[in-house]
């Protein structure tokens, strides 16, 4: 189990609070998409993923982006068993999906980047980026469970 202080939990639900999943979720998933684009053969029903500019503008992609980042909100709700919380994700991605677990890194790294560049350095200072870090860490870990 991980244990948060008090500045760390503040720092993420505070962050949480500010971020727009409509905005934030598309714009990280594109992001691994482009980036990472090894990560596209999960997402072959998705459509057109031929260029920057298809991913971006590709409606599926938003929404399963809309998606993921509201899964977080789950584990925001759940920061005390966030591994309890996604046990079934992790077993949807190993079992039926098999999403090579290193791409959850891969996206929350993609979060990361598109929350700093919203919020900036005066949003996203070294402490918030601290805490956040270690919460993704913890989501990444719990969705990775089932792979070990």
């Amino acid at each position: 189990m991980v244990e948060w202080t008090d500045a760390e939990r503040s720092a993420i639900t505070g962050l949480w609070g500010k971020i727009s999943v409509d905005e934030m979720g598309p714009q990280a998933l594109a992001r691994l998409l482009i980036v990472f684009p090894w990560t596209q053969r999960h997402f072959a029903s998705f459509g057109n993923l031929s260029s920057p500019a298809a991913i971006m503008g590709n409606p599926k992609v938003a929404a399963h982006g809309r998606t993921v980042m509201g899964g977080l909100e789950r584990a925001i709700k759940n920061m005390d068993n966030i591994k309890a919380a996604y046990a079934q994700l992790s077993k949807l991605h190993s079992e039926k999906l098999h999403v090579d677990p290193d791409n959850f890194r891969l996206l929350a790294d993609c979060i990361t980047v598109c929350v700093a560049m919203k919020f900036g350095p005066s949003g996203f200072t070294a402490d918030v980026q601290e805490a956040w870090q270690k919460f993704l860490a913890v989501v990444v870990s719990a969705l990775s469970r089932q792979y070990h």
